[in-house]
């Protein structure tokens, strides 16, 4: 199949489905031992990367029955030096793991693309530090800090980069400016806290805009993730500008604020159906949310509901 590189599918319009909820899904239901919340220690040994294929594969599954495209994200939220470091990983071990995670989404790809259902691969990226906390760095320093992994992902031959769980809008600036660099699309993906603002009170609004300005506009798309839809939709204006430049919605399961999740012992996997209502009142007002998948909690039976309360009849039977 035609391997996109960087002319994404995306561009031609076309609701994409992604993964849901990774990390939780592999401790809370397969039990697999994730040393902080780090996935893509599995590339390391064939039973995780047998339990990572199965894992993609239940995804990839429901994207074909609906016939639409998918987004395979890499499992390198945590693959940074900082992370890295703390899980014994040096910088050249860093960077292969990097570029086998590439190539992992290469081999699925290959077994599971349809000319009517492409699969893009995106080479994901985390913050460099707590994603439920503020960050510190400024645009320069993030820049410098992420480019790394991102080098990394080109020389893999990944076809965009997804920055996730942002809550800084300098390290996003900073990761856009360092793929621009790069000449890899680029998106970025913020997270919210329940009153719809960044960790540091910043609203979605200005740190999109801020993006674009300090970025001139090359950040692909924006999305939203890692937050449940009561926390984020009455940040949204329908109409307005800036909510255009949203294409994505990775959401949590659980209605809990990230305080409550950091603290809790158990999954909150909430209500799928409800969920996928959800998204789909949030696509009639923003029609542009087109890459739809889950984050903490979700596994495949809220991307199955998503798909189903947002796929048109034609989808279903293509």
């Amino acid at each position: 199949m035609t391997k996109y590189r960087h002319d994404l599918p995306q561009r031609r319009g076309g609701i994409f489905l992604t993964d849901g909820g990774m990390e939780t899904t592999l401790i809370f239901h397969e039990g697999v031992e994730l040393p902080h919340f780090a996935a893509f220690v599995l590339l390391d040994s064939p039973d995780g990367r047998l339990k990572l294929k199965q894992y993609y594969e239940a995804y990839l599954a429901i994207a074909r029955d609906h016939g639409v495209g998918f987004v395979l994200d890499s499992p390198t939220w945590r693959a940074n030096p900082d992370w890295a470091e703390k899980l014994g990983y040096d910088a050249a071990a860093l960077k292969a793991i990097n570029v086998r995670s590439i190539a992992f989404l290469e081999e699925l790809r290959t077994g599971w693309e349809t000319p009517g259902a492409p699969c893009v691969i995106s080479g994901a990226i985390g913050p460099r530090g707590d994603g439920y906390k503020s960050g510190n760095m400024d645009a320069v320093e993030a820049e410098a800090y992420h480019q790394g992994q991102i080098a990394a992902f080109v020389e893999a031959g990944a076809d965009m980069v997804t920055a996730f769980t942002l809550t800084s809008i300098n390290e996003a600036i900073g990761i856009a400016r360092a793929a621009r660099t790069r000449g890899i699309p680029a998106v970025i993906s913020f997270t919210v806290e329940t009153n719809g603002r960044l960790a540091n009170g910043e609203t979605l609004r200005d740190a999109i805009e801020t993006v674009d300005r300090e970025t001139g506009g090359t950040v692909e798309y924006f999305m939203i993730n890692c937050a449940h839809p009561t926390h984020f939709e009455n940040a949204l204006k329908a109409g307005e500008a800036w909510t255009r430049r949203i294409h994505g919605v990775r959401a949590n399961a659980s209605t809990r604020s990230h305080a409550e999740l950091d603290e809790s012992e158990t999954l909150d996997s909430g209500d799928p159906l409800d969920l996928g209502r959800r998204y789909r009142n949030l696509r009639r007002s923003f029609p542009t949310m087109r890459m739809l998948g889950g984050c903490c909690g979700t596994d495949h039976r809220h991307v199955a509901a998503i798909g189903g309360a947002c796929l048109p009849p034609r989808a279903l039977s293509a």
